[in-house]
């Protein structure tokens, strides 16, 4: 884990996200404090676990990426679950437990990357030394005719990448195919569960010297690196660093009291939750994991039901409660120009390719922004999601038109254009004010 501060955290945070400041500085503390807790004495550690954090909040204002990023800060396991896909236990759904395997899976493939990386290097010689063999095998030289070195120049001009394109034929392993159980959808875990009893197939493939040296690489890697220490690692850091993002939680608490119907499994599932929150073993296909140090983020919007709504057992165990604002014209503006990710800046880098230079005036954004605030005021308050639909409403005719066959073309986006184009959207706003 990175040993980064939490005015570090939100710092880097900042160039994603605007605003939502309580949030940030909640996320950056409880990452801070998996880090101080590492620094303790064994004894100690087992005693501390992670203060859960329950945001509440519209859609669109950064709950989730907010979580998102930080896991990507620190190169955790993180994973995005729907309270509502799961089901209470007798009911027909997915369960609960396998939020968990999912977060496991996330982990040891992260591990399985990081090890990948270390043989990157070793696999990739193999890979060219065999790639070589196969290559020379096929030489039309006569070997009379062969240079002294032949095949130490032919070696060095695959590593070069002067034969990419050239296509050889070789073994290849095929992937064992899904297994289906009474007629279900196919299970990639079973699948993986049985590789290991399952005869491999190998079969003659033509194929790219590029590709043939990703798939040699990738089968060497597996080769070099010890899979047992692989999962133990992946157990470790899901255990250890893992992060569960709960997002729309607010959909399965019961408001009004006692639910009947529809209502009828939400309390189980939260009281189906409840364990894994509060800690418990999980055995998964590469061990045993426990729960006690993962950290759960619960999110959502809690428009019709209230945080009270949920059961008392399940609000004790996120003592941390940030709530994030609505988004503001300023807010609007912010995101179209600061992040680095910014959706202007994603736009203009799509029509570059076709040979158009999109710029958008200060006026222009501004409009943008305050049209932006106004839909949500007067429609369904979607957050940041909004600028998606405007600016894709915007840039529709400008996108259509575009196809790489003139030269570069400079393209100003003004308030005027802008007002044009979103011209019905506006007069729906002027009438709406009169409407009771």
């Amino acid at each position: 884990m990175e040993q980064l501060t939490p005015k570090e955290i939100v710092h880097e945070l900042d160039k994603y996200i605007i605003g939502q400041d309580k949030a940030k500085r909640a996320v950056a503390v409880a990452l801070r404090n998996r880090y101080r807790r590492s620094k303790l004495s064994e004894e100690l550690r087992q005693e501390i676990t992670p203060k859960n954090i329950l945001m509440q909040g519209p859609t669109g204002v950064g709950k989730t990426e907010i979580a998102r990023r930080l896991a990507k800060l620190v190169k955790a396991p993180f994973v995005k679950v729907e309270a509502t896909k799961y089901t209470e236990v007798g009911y027909v759904g997915r369960d609960v437990e396998s939020m968990i395997r999912d977060l496991v899976e996330t982990a040891v493939h992260l591990v399985k990357e990081e090890k990948f990386e270390q043989v990157k290097n070793q696999a990739n010689e193999i890979a060219n030394k065999k790639i070589c063999d196969i290559l020379y095998s096929k030489s039309t030289l006569v070997k009379s005719e062969e240079p002294e070195n032949y095949k130490e120049v032919l070696l060095q001009e695959i590593k070069d990448g002067k034969h990419d394109d050239e296509v050889i034929e070789m073994e290849m392993t095929e992937a064992p195919k899904s297994i289906e159980i009474m007629g279900a959808a196919p299970d990639a875990n079973l699948t993986e569960m049985f590789s290991g009893f399952l005869p491999k197939r190998k079969k003659l493939r033509k194929i790219t010297v590029k590709s043939a040296r990703k798939n040699i690489a990738l089968e060497e890697s597996s080769k070099l690196i010890d899979m047992d220490t692989v999962n133990e690692e992946g157990i470790a850091r899901a255990e250890q660093e893992g992060i569960i993002f709960i997002d729309e939680i607010d959909k399965i608490a019961i408001s009004g009291g006692k639910g009947n119907g529809p209502d009828v499994s939400r309390e189980g599932v939260q009281r189906d939750i409840l364990p894994f929150v509060e800690g418990c073993t999980v055995s998964t296909k590469y061990g045993t994991i426990r729960t006690d140090f993962i950290l759960f983020i619960a999110a959502g919007a809690f428009h019709i039901a209230k945080v009270e709504d949920l059961i008392p057992e399940l609000q004790g165990r996120f003592p941390i409660r940030v709530e994030l604002n609505n988004l503001t014209k300023d807010d609007f503006l912010k995101i179209l120009t600061q992040p680095k990710n910014a959706i202007t800046k994603q736009h203009a880098e799509l029509l570059k390719v076709d040979n158009i230079n999109l710029s958008f005036t200060k006026e222009a954004l501004e409009e943008i922004a305050r049209i932006a605030e106004l839909e949500n005021e007067s429609k369904e308050n979607i957050g940041a999601r909004r600028l998606y639909t405007i600016l894709e409403a915007l840039l529709e005719e400008i996108s259509f038109e575009a196809s790489g066959e003139h030269p570069m073309t400079d393209v100003s986006i003004t308030k005027e254009f802008v007002m044009k184009v979103l011209a019905p959207t506006m007069k729906e706003y002027d009438l709406s004010k009169y409407i009771i």
